[in-house]
Formats: structure tokens, C-alpha cells, sequence
């Protein structure tokens, strides 16, 4: 009898403990990206690396016992959409947290809702306006526009080019790169002697290269945008026979950039986080098992090469993740709370420390000035 009761018993606990894994709530990851338009190649890495992580660290587990449950929209590279998708997330779907913004207007149409819903937003988009003035619910991955114009004057500087054209896209990110640029120009000794835009869909923009080319005493070019414009800017630089040194922002910090430039790339410079070379990284460079490991598990998945918008979104998630850990919770306040105490955190974009007073937590040291050399990323010499 007594045995019985205790294989009952035995019984119960097992289905009770089967019951409460069943009962607990997953916690709700939402996020809207660019997966197609024009800012396409920047949401796809993002979104397949989101649902990469997601799996991964559900097999493990989960998170304080619980299964992450990824709700995503695609907002077509249309920051209209984003805040509408964003309201769905919010008031639909009741979720927890928010990584991504692929692109800075998708960012800062979504910004006031979580700011007003009280719900911690990472963003995966690059303009420095996203977190300054800070916002008490919004935080981001990338580096800032600020940070890129800052790292390729440093070089310019070294390299006596004082008189620069800047070419800007007349997106979000483009334009705050150009209001940034703009700003740090006087700081490092550097003149913008032209100041031209081109739209994110142009499928030419020899016109305003051919200005460039006709404006006296250029001695260098700066292109500010992200998804294809870049590449056919780099294009056209060659087909109209610019020889003049060329820089790219980290809007264009992929290996896809090459596929789309080609040929053409050779010699481009831009700022860039280290997951584009993590084979020609210092073996004791912290970053180096990081940006290894999430390289070596995108190309097995997805047989495809990894870029730093991917790498943006793998940060993302983990500093959500880390966040909601230390929190004990997902008590939107307390992971909030804890977003922002984050320190000393190693990822695909550099070591973050964020505080009070910065949302983003990372330095030009997070930064890698890298070069195209014989169609491959190296470090600029």
C-alpha cells in the first residue's frame, strides 16, 4: 500500500512539474525589420539571426526557465509601417521587449510608442539621434553616425586629406550621417568643399559624382548610406574614372557590399566592428571568440556569409537576454533598469558599457578602420 502511495505520489509531483513547464508564459521578443526593399540587406541577416539565436538558446533551455517566443513583422524598408507594426506588438501581441529597427526612421517611428507603453526597445540602426537626447525606454547596437564620420576623419587626418566631398542619402540614416558629419568636420581640420545627396532608390548617381569630380581642390570622397545606393555610387566612381580615395560608412559593413560593388570596391575604406575579419583578429582580442562563433554558426545554418547587421541583432538579443536575467524578471522596468547598468558586455560590436547618460555604451575604440583589398576586407594600414 505504502508503495502505492508513493508511486502515486511520484506521479502527481512529475505531472505537476510537467503542468507548471507547460504553464509558464514564454517571453515575448518583438521586433520589426527591413526583411525586403531597399534596406533588405540589412533586416535579412538580422531576422535569420534573431530566429537563429532564438532556437539555440531555447534548446538550452530558455531563459529564467522559460521559452523565448519571437514575434516579428516586416515593414518592407517603409518607416510608415514600422509604427504601425510596432502598435501590434505592443497592443496585439503584449510583448516584452523589442529588438529592432532595422533603419533609423523605422527607429524613430517607433521610439515614442515604446517610450509611452514603457517597453524596453534595443534598436539595430545606426544615427546617433535614436539616443541623444536620451530616451528612457530606447537603447541600440550600432555604432553611431557621429562615431563613423569621426573614425574616417581620423584617417583622412593621418593621411593629409583636409578637402572632402560628402555624398549623403536623403534616408534617415544618410541624413543624420550628413548633420553629424557636418558637425565633426571642424574638429579634425577637414573642409567639406562639396555637399551632395542622392535618394535611396537612384539607380545612378554619376550626376552628382560628375559635380564632384568638377568641384576644384576634392581630395577625397565620403559616401553616407546604407543598402544598395553605396554600391552603386562605388560603380559609378569607377566608371566615370574618379581616382580620388573613397569612403564608405559602416552602413555598407558587409560582405554583400562586395557582391553588389565588385571589382569596384578595391581600395574603399570605411569604419566597421570587427565581425568582418574575425580571422585577421588578434588571438587575445576579446571580441574574437565571439564574432568567430556566431560566424561559424550563421555560415552552418544559413550557408551564407555573416555581416554586421546580422552581428547588430546577435548583440541585440543578448543584451536583452543578459538584461532580463540579472533583472530575475521581465518586469519591463527592471530589465530596463538593467539594460542600462550594463557594463563590461563583449559582442559583435565591441564592449558595452551603458549608463544613465548613454544608451549605446560603445567608443571609437569598437570601431576598425578596414580596407578592400584584392575584393576582401583587411585592416587599413
Amino acid at each position: 500500500m505504502n508503495k502505492s502511495i508513493k508511486k502515486l505520489a511520484a506521479g502527481a509531483v512529475l505531472i505537476l512539474g510537467a503542468f507548471s513547464a507547460f504553464a509558464a508564459e514564454p517571453i515575448k521578443i518583438g521586433s520589426v525589420l527591413s526583411v525586403t526593399g531597399p534596406a533588405a540587406f540589412l533586416g535579412d541577416p538580422e531576422l535569420k539571426t534573431l530566429q537563429l539565436y532564438v532556437a539555440d538558446i531555447n534548446k538550452k533551455g530558455g531563459v529564467l526557465g522559460r521559452q523565448l517566443e519571437l514575434v516579428h513583422y516586416d515593414d518592407g524598408s517603409d518607416a510608415g509601417k514600422a509604427n504601425g507594426f510596432t502598435k501590434r506588438l505592443i497592443e496585439d501581441d503584449k510583448v516584452d521587449i523589442l529588438v529592432g529597427g532595422t533603419t533609423t526612421g523605422a527607429t524613430m517611428s517607433a521610439a515614442p510608442l515604446v517610450d509611452k507603453a514603457g517597453i524596453p526597445f534595443i534598436s539595430l540602426a545606426g544615427a546617433v539621434v535614436i539616443v541623444e537626447p536620451v530616451k528612457k525606454f530606447v537603447f541600440k547596437t550600432p555604432h553611431t553616425d557621429r562615431m563613423a564620420a569621426e573614425k574616417v576623419f581620423e584617417d583622412m587626418k593621418k593621411r593629409g586629406l583636409t578637402k572632402v566631398a560628402l555624398l549623403s542619402e536623403t534616408s534617415g540614416f544618410g541624413q543624420s550621417g550628413k548633420k553629424e558629419t557636418e558637425g565633426v568636420a571642424g574638429k579634425y581640420g577637414i573642409t567639406l568643399v562639396a555637399n551632395e545627396t542622392y535618394g535611396p532608390k537612384d539607380t545612378d548617381i554619376s550626376p552628382q559624382l560628375t559635380k564632384i569630380r568638377n568641384t576644384a581642390g576634392v581630395q577625397a570622397v565620403f559616401v553616407f548610406g546604407l543598402g544598395q545606393g553605396p554600391a552603386i555610387v562605388t560603380k559609378n566612381y569607377k566608371q566615370l574614372g574618379i581616382t580620388l580615395p573613397l569612403y564608405q560608412s559602416h552602413g555598407v559593413a558587409s560582405d554583400e557590399f562586395l557582391k553588389l560593388a565588385g571589382p569596384a570596391a578595391e581600395g574603399v575604406r570605411l569604419p566597421s566592428p570587427a565581425q568582418l575579419i574575425p580571422e585577421k583578429l588578434a588571438t587575445k582580442d576579446p571580441q574574437k571568440p565571439i564574432v568567430t562563433a556566431y560566424e561559424q554558426a550563421y555560415k552552418s545554418q544559413y550557408k551564407a556569409d555573416v555581416s554586421t547587421f546580422g552581428g547588430y541583432a546577435y548583440d541585440g538579443l543578448m543584451l536583452a537576454v543578459d538584461a532580463i536575467k540579472r533583472a530575475g524578471s521581465t518586469d519591463k522596468a527592471k530589465v530596463r533598469d538593467a539594460l542600462e547598468a550594463t557594463r563590461g558586455f563583449v559582442a559583435t560590436s565591441g564592449t558595452f558599457n551603458m549608463s544613465p547618460s548613454d544608451h549605446m555604451g560603445l567608443d571609437l575604440s569598437a570601431f576598425r578602420l578596414l580596407e578592400v583589398k584584392n575584393g576582401e576586407w583587411t585592416i587599413a594600414q
